[in-house]
């Protein structure tokens, strides 16, 4: 089967940056607080559930992953980018990190207690979105939750740098009530919603949302 072009615009795109981008993204404990609260707030719902591993989805070099760990969460991260898998699995030897997409991801069904998709979902086309948060909802336990954060507008960006360095993929910016609506579509149910204006070195709004795969009746 043919790789979606989008992809492998992705992959390439992130293995070249991918040094420049450990050297300009901040650290998780450098994060705004909402959005570590965000997170810490995440990890104790998964934790207290205990219905299984989370996956930092999109983790590029780890830093979430290790950062979940750190709130005693058991987390494992896939990325895309083989050269990100390669930083994150040098910097933190004792986390599993693997290469995968999460338009279709190599997880059982009811594998997870946590879904984490932290800033990684914009270089998706709004059309293979429906395909990811079914694969979000599949790959959950009933009564597992997904942490999902991102910027938010309307508007698709076509950048050819990136990190100091040539790009050649593309975000597409969703509103957020959009995105609530492909995730209830895909049968996750929203617990909260945080939505947060441009301020300090972010330049455009951004927002959380936070869902969880219902239980069985």
């Amino acid at each position: 089967m043919t790789e979606p072009t989008f992809l492998t615009a992705v992959r390439e795109s992130y293995d070249t940056v991918a040094a420049d981008y450990v050297q300009r993204v901040p650290l998780p404990t450098e994060m705004d607080p909402l959005s570590r609260a965000m997170l810490a707030g995440f990890a104790e719902l998964v934790r207290t559930a205990d219905l299984g591993p989370v996956a930092d989805l999109g983790c590029g070099p780890g830093r979430v992953t290790a950062h979940l760990a750190g709130l005693g969460v058991s987390a494992f991260g896939i990325d895309l980018s083989p050269k990100m898998i390669e930083l994150a699995r040098l910097a933190y030897p004792d986390l599993r990190f693997t290469t995968g997409s999460m338009t279709s991801l190599e997880l059982k069904g009811d594998e997870l207690g946590g879904t984490l998709a932290w800033y990684s979902t914009h270089h998706t086309p709004p059309q293979w979105l429906p395909a990811v948060f079914a694969e979000f909802h599949r790959t959950l336990a009933p009564g597992g939750h997904l942490l999902w954060g991102g910027h938010v507008g309307d508007e698709r960006l076509q950048p050819t740098q990136g990190y100091g360095r040539p790009v050649s993929y593309e975000s597409y910016l969703l509103p957020l009530d959009r995105i609530v609506g492909l995730m209830k579509q895909a049968g996750l149910v929203v617990t909260a919603r945080l939505e947060q204006e441009p301020e300090g070195r972010v330049r455009r709004p951004h927002a959380c949302l936070l869902a969880r795969k219902p239980t069985r009746v």
